[in-house]
């Protein structure tokens, strides 16, 4: 079966060239084209392409703004310049199934993506792939950190619970309710805590229980 193919970028010499790419194959065949999210939103409701490459930067919507809408018609391969950990991650969170970077793939890689990508599995282009690996080992690495951080207060895990629920907002008498203990009995927790803590109020609790590895 020929895999339709919807190619969404604002560059159309680059469209032109996956056209080529794709219809010179007979397994992928390019039913549409557009310019904008805004023009692929409204295609791939009209056309449903088994398959959408969808570019990140684009003019009107961007593929990050509409790739979650886009994932409920197609199949979505994000097809972009941007090699950036957060715009990888951003993209696949959204709904894309893979993702290639332009300069980092030839034809057959292209098709290869399609085909995978139109049968349900995921694909990541290998620049795609070390960038997001990097990406979770970092942030392997800071929940580490951040962990040894926190330890070295010495808090005890209800005050530990106690300290995340004000972090969150909560009052005093919330926090009471949702941990089932008496508004006395959050008190003495937070006063332990914030003398644990060195600090003398709520917002300095909040500041140095982030420490260094808040986003």
């Amino acid at each position: 079966m020929t895999v339709t193919v919807l190619v969404v970028d604002d560059n159309a010499i680059v469209r032109e060239a996956l056209r080529g790419f794709l219809d010179a194959s007979d397994e992928a065949r390019v039913v549409g084209e557009a310019g904008n999210g805004q023009e692929a939103l409204a295609l791939a409701v009209r056309l449903r392409p088994v398959v959408t490459l969808l570019d990140y930067r684009m003019p009107v919507a961007d593929g990050l703004s509409i790739v979650g809408e886009l994932a409920r018609h197609t199949a979505v391969l994000a097809l972009t310049s941007d090699a950036s950990a957060e715009v990888i991650g951003s993209m696949l969170r959204g709904g894309a199934r893979g993702y290639l970077v332009h300069g980092h793939f030839d034809p057959p890689d292209l098709l290869r993506a399609v085909l995978a990508v139109a049968a349900g599995q995921g694909w990541l282009s290998p620049v795609a792939a070390s960038v997001a690996t990097s990406a979770l080992r970092e942030q392997g690495e800071t929940a580490r950190a951040d962990q040894r951080y926190k330890a070295g207060f010495g808090l005890t895990d209800r005050e530990r619970d106690v300290l995340d629920l004000l972090c969150a907002g909560l009052s005093n008498a919330a926090i009471a309710e949702r941990l089932r203990l008496t508004e006395k009995t959050v008190k003495n927790h937070l006063y332990s805590v914030f003398t644990k803590l060195q600090v003398g109020s709520r917002t300095e609790a909040v500041v140095r229980w982030s420490g260094p590895f808040a986003s």
